[in-house]
């Protein structure tokens, strides 16, 4: 660490705080008002609070959510780790998705709860931490790649269309090889597909198609992400980026994209001369990571849970869509 970062970190006294995002098997997750007494009272907020000294985060998480809540935690997984500077306050938010706890919810400290859905919060006003919280829980856990290589143009249109089908709501149109008036044609093919059923769809490394033909964002290279200086407009919807390692992890990061996606994780036909990261590699690589990171590499949909239990948003895949279940 340089000396100038140093001096930061001892003149600000960062307060290591633990976040649930507690998710229903509907999608809902819990919003906790702050109750009457308290910095920001009547902001909404995820339930959580400080970590004390010598604790671990997620002991802090299972001793936060039975004071506030009254329900023992089962099953939670790291996932996203923000850092905010509030006027009285910087924190380290972590957070982690509990999908699985015991007991009844009883709000202890008097507060209001409600459930909402990732684009329809219906509460305000919510911390200012938390907008990109939100913004993170409304990407599917599954990014699918497309790869018309190897088996035509028809048949990945019909994987894509099983895909759709079984809930892939999230696509990236990668075809290297593909000349530039076929790739119009396919693109226009999954766009009026995934729009029909309401999944996006985000062209590989070519902003001005994805304008052109009305896509729902841009995924960068790896080599775009080194060579940006700034992220594309929000306007131009979302931004994700392709990374193999931290140099490009932190690039994605400071320019503020929509997600990662951070692989190989396992041997993969794409990138035969890479060698995969595994998922302990993985893991530490987006340890503390502020940006939503999809595992990418020989993975399949039975992948998903593992990925996030290493920290991944999701899993993102490109031979394995549109399989049968």
């Amino acid at each position: 660490m340089e000396a100038s970062a140093q001096n930061v970190m001892h003149e600000t006294r960062v307060v290591e705080v633990v976040a649930a995002v507690i998710i229903q098997a509907d999608g809902q997750f819990l919003l906790a008002q702050r109750p009457e007494g308290k910095v920001y009272a009547g902001y909404w907020e995820f339930p959580g609070g400080k970590v004390e000294p010598g604790e671990s985060p997620m002991h802090a998480l299972e001793r936060e959510l039975w004071e506030e809540l009254a329900i023992q935690v089962r099953l939670a997984y790291p996932w996203i780790t923000k850092v905010f500077e509030y006027p009285h306050a910087t924190v380290r938010l972590n957070f982690f998705r509990v999908v699985a706890w015991e007991g009844m919810m009883i709000p202890r400290e008097n507060q209001s709860l409600c459930w909402q859905l990732p684009q329809q919060v219906t509460v305000a006003p919510v911390l200012p931490a938390n907008d990109s919280i939100l913004r993170a829980l409304s990407l599917p856990p599954v990014y699918a790649v497309t790869n018309t290589s190897g088996i035509g143009i028809q048949p990945a249109l019909d994987k894509i269309e099983r895909a759709l089908s079984q809930g892939v709501r999230l696509l990236q149109i990668r075809e290297k090889q593909m000349a530039k008036a076929e790739l119009k044609k396919f693109a226009g093919d999954v766009l009026s597909m995934a729009h029909r059923a309401q999944a996006k769809v985000l062209i590989n490394g070519d902003l001005a198609l994805a304008r052109e033909l009305g896509a729902d964002g841009v995924h960068l290279t790896a080599s775009q992400l080194m060579a940006l200086p700034s992220r594309p407009d929000p306007a131009d919807g979302l931004c994700g980026a392709s990374c193999h390692n931290s140099e490009e992890l932190f690039a994605a990061e400071r320019l503020g994209l929509d997600f990662a996606v951070l692989g190989p994780v396992q041997p993969t036909l794409t990138h035969p001369g890479m060698p995969p990261l595994g998922w302990r590699r993985f893991a530490a690589l987006i340890r503390g990571y502020s940006l939503p990171v999809y595992a990418l590499g020989g993975l399949c949909s039975a992948d998903l849970t593992v990925a996030q239990e290493f920290g991944a948003h999701g899993t993102a895949m490109m031979r394995g869509i549109g399989e049968p279940n």
